[in-house]
């Protein structure tokens, strides 16, 4: 393909995304390119140089500011270097673009877009760097190998050759074609390094596919990421070799082999680059029980595949603001969750991660079950990666003594400040008396013409001292403190009332409201639902209710008679979150459905592997099979949209197009994509 090889091999192209750092890195090598790519900011320009790449690719996609400022950064640096920078922009964003191409940009794509049409943006920014830089590229490209800090291994060999460059680094001269064995290569690693230097080999030997670890160089202190690709050709692993500055970089830390989540070196460094700057911190360690009892039942790979599941759920519930946030893997079934905050906001975190990890695990032909307990402890003055963590564990050994799903604050002496359960209660009560409860809309599309034709309301909670507060810990609290009645319909009766207030732009729109497992035991409910929808003046041949499949699980009798009653009153009815349960065809049958919402680990995943897409693809041709529509949740990416649409989706919904939004910017984005 042109212009994705050099002399010495595929062409090094530099990717900065701040969302789909994996997905593009995927796309580039795909497409012949040997892709050097970071998901953070720091010291972006000196990474760029390192790369040697002659275009650099900046995905401001769901993270504009942060792509704003990186194309600051990097403009003047790509044209000092004959580059081109190629800028990657959602579409609400396109106003944006004068900036951009003021901070230096030379090309641009706006989403969405195929990975052809990327592909083909990369070779057209490629083109131009060639134009532009001319002999300077060339005569570069001449001692690019000279230049470059690199190292070549044929499998089997038992030496491996370093690049000049590399071979003066690591203070060996520099002879060309200079080759060290691998014993002592390990030995100027420490033990952390070996250990994913062994893993990240073997990951690109039995994938073929690029990967990267990071380890500590003992003579400068600075921390040396690999970014290693596979040559087919010559049997050989190629390993381009990257400074990162400051040592505690993480955009490439080391990484847990079988979750790819930051492994316990990564998260001290973590906490200890963090600290060092003023920030604080809390620790938030969990423990997945009856692990081992599942690894004893279904086996070794099973077990694993459901590590990665916790850990996507772990790492999604985490990601739900712009507070900066670390998770890794520990060791065996403990995985930690560091956040910048208080106390308080972490317990509330911790709450609605126990709920999520309750939810079943599909794994192939298996539905796994699990529990968790959390310890959390919060950074003091004085305090290191060390002291933290150790506090942070001492809660969790005590939350392991107690019930599964406990959590359990670390205090010192005479603390009295920890969050409670019968303050939440308090608070809540007052929340419903003073219309605390928020609702947000997150838009829904058609996925043939892109068009947004409807909007889930979802509850927030404004909290006067926590600031907002989710569905999962506003539910959560509202079910201990038995006020999840009154809180669910008080959720639906303003929803439903905002929506009949809606401005013509949002007019056409369908709404979806979410019902709990407690309202379909609720004696009268349907008749109760459909009076207050009349009763709010919008039409109800236009609302969607959405119940999770565990609440149907609970009691099939009453749900289908409770859904068969609101069908009649004009209403359409959606399963919500399936494929995390039980995922039955038996009881779709028995109900009276009109939509199929596959959750969001469905939706992800079918951009994983061969057998993830043949599980997503079963689900939609069953809920088909019984006319149903499909709704996908969750949708972050062009490549999993495409994949949902070629699978015979209906709708979607997710971060691809707009987070949960208050309703004047919802009508923003309708009238933006109308234009």
């Amino acid at each position: 393909m042109r212009n994705t090889m050099t002399a010495g091999g595929p062409a090094a192209l530099f990717i900065l995304s701040f969302r789909h750092r994996d997905e593009l890195t995927k796309l580039a090598e795909g497409a012949g390119w040997h892709p050097i790519a970071a998901r953070r900011l720091a010291n972006v320009e000196q990474r760029f140089i390192g790369s040697s790449a002659a275009v650099a690719v900046v995905d401001a996609r769901g993270a504009l500011s942060d792509g704003q400022e990186a194309a600051r950064r990097l403009g003047d640096t790509v044209e000092a270097n004959a580059g081109a920078l190629l800028v990657l922009l959602s579409r609400n964003d396109g106003a944006a673009l004068d900036q951009f191409h003021a901070d230096g940009a030379t090309h641009f794509l706006i989403s969405p877009f195929s990975e052809q049409q990327f592909v083909k943006a990369v070779q057209f920014a490629a083109r131009h760097a060639e134009r532009v830089g001319g002999g300077y590229r060339r005569r570069a490209g001449d001692d690019g190998q000279t230049r470059q800090e690199s190292w070549r291994w044929q499998a089997g060999s038992p030496t491996v050759q370093l690049s000049p460059a590399l071979a003066r680094q690591a203070g060996l001269g520099e002879d060309p074609g200079r080759r060290i064995s691998l014993m002592e290569l390990f030995r100027k690693l420490d033990p952390e390094g070996r250990k994913a230097a062994r893993g990240a080999v073997g990951r690109a030997m039995e994938t073929g596919r690029s990967t990267a670890f990071a380890h500590l160089d003992r003579q400068s202190g600075a921390r040396l990421a690999h970014h290693l690709r596979v040559d087919r050709d010559a049997g050989e692993i190629v390993g381009h070799t990257e400074t990162l500055h400051p040592p505690s970089d993480g955009a490439f830390q080391s990484r847990d082999p079988i979750t790819g989540l930051g492994d316990a070196h990564a998260a001290r460094a973590w906490i200890d680059d963090r600290l060092m700057h003023g920030v604080g911190l809390v620790a938030v360690l969990l423990a997945v029980s009856r692990f081992d009892a599942i690894n004893a039942a279904f086996g070794r790979a099973t077990g694993d595949a459901v590590l990665q599941a916790a850990g996507r759920r772990i790492e999604r519930l985490a990601g739900g603001d712009d507070r900066p946030r670390f998770v890794a893997r520990l060791a065996g079934a403990e995985f930690a969750v560091l956040l910048a905050g208080s106390a308080d906001q972490a317990r509330l975190f911790a709450g609605a991660l126990v709920e999520s990890l309750a939810r079943p695990f599909l794994s192939g032909d298996h539905v796994v079950t699990l529990g968790s307990r959390v310890g959390v402890a919060a950074s003091v003055s004085g305090d290191d990666a060390a002291a933290l963590l150790r506090r942070a564990s001492a809660a969790l050994a005590e939350a392991k003594g107690a019930e599964t799903g406990a959590i359990r604050l670390f205090e010192s002496a005479g603390s009295g400040d920890a969050i409670d359960d019968e303050r939440l209660e308090v608070d809540l009560r007052r929340a419903l008396d003073q219309d605390e409860i928020d609702i947000v809309f997150q838009p829904q599309l058609s996925v043939t013409s892109g068009e947004i034709v409807g909007a889930e309301a979802l509850a927030r909670w404004r909290h006067p001292t926590l600031g907002q507060l989710g569905a999962a810990t506003l539910f959560n609290v509202a079910e201990r403190s038995d006020y999840l009645v009154q809180l669910s319909d008080h959720v639906q009766k303003k929803a439903v009332e905002l929506a009949a207030a809606w401005p013509e732009t949002l007019s056409g729109l369908r709404l979806a409201v979410n019902i709990t497992a407690a309202d379909i035991v609720r004696p009268g409910f349907a008749a109760q639902f459909v009076a207050m929808v009349g009763e709010s003046g919008f039409d109800p041949h236009r609302l969607t209710v959405e119940v999770t499949e565990s609440g149907l699980i609970e009691d099939l009798s009453a749900a289908a008679t409770l859904l068969a009653g609101l069908r009649e009153g004009g209403l359409r009815v959606a399963i919500d979150d399936f494929g995390t349960g039980y995922s039955s065809l038996a009881y779709l049958k028995a109900l009276p459905l009109d939509y199929l919402k596959i959750d969001k680990r469905l939706s992800q995943d079918i951009a994983g592997s061969p057998r993830d897409r043949i599980v997503v693809r079963g689900v939609i041709d069953m809920a088909r099979s019984l006319g149903l529509d499909v709704i996908a949740e969750g949708v972050e990416t062009e490549e999993q949209l495409g994949l949902l649409a070629e699978e015979g989706c209906t709708l979607y919904q997710g971060y691809l197009c707009s987070p949960p939004v208050a309703l004047d910017e919802l009508a923003d984005i309708v009238t933006r994509r109308r234009r």
